[in-house]
């Protein structure tokens, strides 16, 4: 990296820290540091939850499963099919108990809908799986600092914690969400620029279509996946993309505390209607960029051979050290940081919020909140910087590695928010057993069965072996105490909340068929 590289990446990096203070001076209360007043626009809100989405585990791991990973290709694109669906069924039954109770951390529901106990197990899963996310999406963005300063990657890992730590703590979620929206922007003229210029470098369109080999260009793998771990399949996509996508946008704080920051019930929906909109094209993108890096690859032996064995997730970044101009590589490194910041600030936040809701509020005054907030970001940054100097070790590829430890949780955690909004039998000791019982079967599936079992099948698993168990032991011991008002859904209110989204769904629909018909003229194999 040139002094010019270096300087366009220390001044972004100083604009958001800057941008970040400045908008952090109207916090007085851990409420505003937390939810922003609950005054931030839905589209901004929106723009933000994308840019979480889009972090550095995207646009580094998407282009490298396309390009290198043994089975990828446009296969990648069949994990889009269920967000239009997932979105839906969020909008229509999570959003208006969540939003409307008026929550800070969304655990809190489990303590008005059952006890304090299940409150605190399962806000205690959310932390161990966001925390490991979180450390995945710092080691990629760590890669792409070791290789383009020479840094090593334990020292590039480090430098990357303490910069998202102080960035975060001086923030909130005002200024987790507009910084978002400027990085967004960074994001995707990044992505662009350098799909343009990995074009150029294979030689051209007819030359990148000719270097790639033909299987990685079907967009969709018809089967199941539940004999070969190694596939991506179709339905394994589907089905299981629908449980992880529900339990991501509907009961992971770092995603729902956004909606939790919206005006209203109203435009908490749209937020998630702008993500089930504007996802596909933006996965388009990054698969484009794999597609022109695999023709480079293909032609250029120096790229091929600085690609280390095992860790495929550096296609991107070599790509840009090796073939990029000085001034043009640092504003490239400076998007991918952009993609990182923007997951990793929203994980801290939402560590940090969890964490002081369901666990410290009892013991802390009120005019110390807001201090004990920000050194409790500070404490999970350490914990996240720890995960990411071990984060590699997960999977070859850092995408597959994040989807990974998301697969293992989502499923038990949306049994326990479904069981509880849709059984009015379901008992906090059964809730609390099904998610353990969950974790278990995933747990074993990892580490026994996981060669047999494509992973995206976790989150089915995990969903059905939870809450089954709660359908079960609540019946064996039944409830002490009526569900408090607001928690619990009746058929008439889910038949009034549909009628009030048909509209939607005729929409979302539509635009899901629209993505199958684009994957179909892919090509199928």
């Amino acid at each position: 990296m040139t002094w010019l590289d270096a300087a366009i990446v220390g001044l972004y990096l100083a604009a958001m820290i800057g941008l970040s203070a400045w908008l952090a001076r109207t916090q007085s209360t851990a409420d505003d540091y937390y939810v922003g007043g609950r005054s931030l626009p839905w589209w901004a809100l929106g723009v933000s939850t994308m840019a979480t989405q889009s972090s550095a585990n995207s646009f580094i791991g998407i282009p490298a499963f396309v390009a290198l990973v043994p089975g990828g290709g446009l296969t990648w694109l069949q994990y889009e099919l269920a967000v239009p669906l997932a979105l839906l069924l969020v909008m229509w039954m999570l959003v208006p108990v969540l939003r409307g109770l008026g929550l800070v951390s969304i655990y809190e529901y489990l303590e008005l809908r059952f006890d304090r106990p299940t409150r605190l197990l399962l806000s205690g899963v959310f932390l161990a799986s966001r925390a490991l996310a979180a450390g995945v999406a710092l080691y990629a963005a760590a890669v792409v600092v070791r290789v383009c300063t020479g840094l090593p990657l334990e020292w590039s890992v480090l430098l990357m914690g303490v910069v998202t730590v102080v960035y975060d703590m001086l923030g909130g979620m005002r200024a987790v969400v507009w910084t978002d929206v400027v990085q967004m922007v960074v994001l995707v003229l990044g992505a662009a620029v350098c799909t343009v210029l990995a074009v150029q470098a294979a030689g051209g369109m007819a030359a990148v279509g000719a270097a790639i080999d033909p299987a990685r260009l079907a967009a969709v793998e018809w089967g199941h996946g539940l004999g070969d771990g190694t596939r991506a399949p179709l339905w394994g996509f589907v089905v299981g993309g629908l449980v992880l996508y529900v339990a991501y946008y509907g009961v992971d704080q770092s995603q729902v505390q956004r909606q939790l920051s919206a005006v209203s019930v109203r435009e908490a929906q749209w937020v998630l209607l702008a993500n089930a909109l504007g996802r596909f094209p933006l996965t388009l993108l990054y698969a484009a960029l794999g597609l022109a890096l695999a023709g480079v690859v293909a032609t250029d032996t120096a790229l091929r051979d600085a690609i280390p064995a095992g860790r495929l997730d550096f296609l991107v970044p070599v790509f840009v050290q090796n073939h990029l101009p000085a001034g043009l590589r640092g504003l490239l490194v400076a998007a991918i940081l952009a993609a990182a910041m923007s997951s990793l600030d929203s994980a801290l936040n939402s560590l940090s919020a969890a964490t002081m809701r369901d666990f410290l509020q009892p013991h802390v005054a009120e005019h110390h909140s807001l201090r004990v907030s920000r050194l409790t970001t500070l404490a999970w940054g350490v914990v996240i910087t720890a995960v990411g100097l071990f984060a590699g070790d997960l999977a070859s590829n850092v995408v597959e590695a994040i989807n990974r430890v998301g697969a293992l949780f989502y499923g038990p955690l949306l049994a326990a928010f479904a069981c509880g909004m849709l059984d009015r039998r379901a008992t906090g000791a059964a809730v609390r057993a099904g998610v353990m019982a969950g974790l278990a079967v995933n747990l074993a599936l990892w580490w026994g069965l996981g060669a047999a079992l494509f992973w995206m099948w976790w989150n089915v698993s995990g969903l059905v072996v939870a809450a089954l168990t709660v359908a079960v032991a609540s019946r064996m011991r039944p409830a002490t105490r009526a569900p408090a008002a607001g928690t619990t859904l009746t058929a008439a209110q889910l038949g009034e909340r549909w009628h009030g989204l048909r509209g939607l769904a005729v929409l979302l629909g539509l635009y899901s068929a629209a993505m199958v018909a684009v994957l179909w003229a892919l090509g199928v194999r």
